[in-house]
């Protein structure tokens, strides 16, 4: 009875606010509704999307405790897309002028987000989905991904600037549309991620840490915090913080490596297509590129896990082992912001493989035995 007039008394109360708690509340729109007046569309443009954006600019306060200085970092956790990755952000602008264009099939090179986001929305369009791949380097997570989504994947014998080589050279000659990030709406998508982190702190933070590979992010990031800034939604711009494995590590050394490796299979790629605008985002905002080693990944990953409760991908971890390694140079009271840019479901073999958790096997069915496990 009382559960009964309780239940009836909060009813009564939301219906005096006009709350109809049986009518669905709008749910998040995607971006290109929640930021069409700041995207390539238009009326004509269909609309493929998962509701991708949105995605939460979470306190990770044991990095800044480790930094000092009174800093506040935040994750921006873009592996809660639908498809685990930032790249769903570009693919849905990508896919959209793609069938707006009437396009038929899109094609792909990629070590596994690119691929998995592709074939997701394109078969959300009705398109066929064409994905090359480096034999042996894409993370099963990824792979599975591709292959649920029903893309058609070729495994080639080569690395993935090789494999990119390839689809630029098919999309030139034949009917079908290239989704990787020299596609320029795929950066127009991914630079929504900019207006939500200004939109969450009521100002662009001091420093924006973020892996690269193919640099296509950065540049992205950039972009949006430009044209937020010129807005005058913000009142400065953050220094662009870029990061690298150091076993991949084209745009801190200045050149192309030929056999890139990393256990970071997200950014192992050695000729980055985005590299001079990557390089310019780094020089007008008096930012950083440096390398990390997979070592530092690593602690960085299972630091966000067991410190964070965040399961993000290796990839993502650049650039919290990045801020770490540069923790000296970081202003007091600085924000800072680091993007994560995969979910760590992605790449179960590498959470298999490394993490500092206890796991008992074998045990006898029992409560005692279980008890004694437990230390009790």
């Amino acid at each position: 009875m009382v559960l009964t007039q309780n239940f009836q008394v909060t009813l009564n109360e939301n219906l005096s606010l006009g709350i109809n708690e049986t009518k669905p509340q709008k749910c998040w729109p995607g971006l290109i509704k929640r930021y069409q007046a700041w995207l390539p569309v238009s009326e004509k443009t269909p609309v493929i999307t998962l509701q991708e954006g949105g995605t939460p600019l979470i306190p990770i306060n044991s990095i800044s405790h480790r930094i000092g200085k009174n800093v506040s970092v935040y994750a921006k956790y873009d592996g809660l897309n639908p498809t685990g990755s930032f790249k769903d952000r570009g693919m849905t602008m990508a896919i959209s002028k793609a069938k707006e264009q009437g396009c038929e099939a899109v094609i792909c090179a990629s070590t596994g987000n690119t691929s998995a986001s592709a074939a997701a929305y394109a078969k959300r369009a009705g398109m066929r989905c064409f994905v090359l791949i480096p034999d042996g380097y894409v993370a099963q997570g990824k792979l599975a991904q591709a292959l649920v989504y029903g893309a058609e994947v070729i495994s080639i014998k080569g690395n993935f600037d090789k494999a990119l080589n390839i689809v630029q050279s098919i999309a030139d000659k034949y009917p079908i549309t290239l989704v990787n990030s020299v596609n320029p709406f795929r950066l127009e998508g991914q630079k929504t991620a900019a207006f939500e982190i200004i939109e969450y702190l009521g100002e662009a933070p001091d420093w924006l840490c973020i892996p690269m590979g193919n640099a296509g992010n950065i540049t992205a990031y950039w972009m949006g915090f430009n044209e937020y800034f010129n807005a005058g939604k913000s009142t400065k711009l953050p220094k662009m913080m870029g990061f690298q494995a150091s076993g991949s590590a084209p745009l801190v050394l200045g050149k192309n490596i030929q056999d890139p490796q990393t256990i970071a299979t997200a950014i192992r790629i050695g000729k980055p297509v985005n590299r001079e605008k990557a390089l310019m985002a780094k020089e007008k905002s008096n930012g950083g590129f440096l390398d990390v080693t997979d070592q530092e990944i690593i602690e960085a990953y299972k630091l966000l896990g067991k410190e964070e409760g965040i399961f993000a991908e290796p990839a993502s971890a650049a650039s919290i082992a990045g801020l770490i390694k540069r923790k000296d140079e970081v202003p007091n009271g600085a924000t800072i912001v680091c993007v994560l840019t995969g979910n760590g479901l992605k790449d179960p073999d590498c959470a298999i493989a490394n993490n500092d958790a206890s796991f008992y096997s074998g045990l006898e069915a029992n409560i005692e035995t279980v008890a004694k496990t437990m230390g009790f």
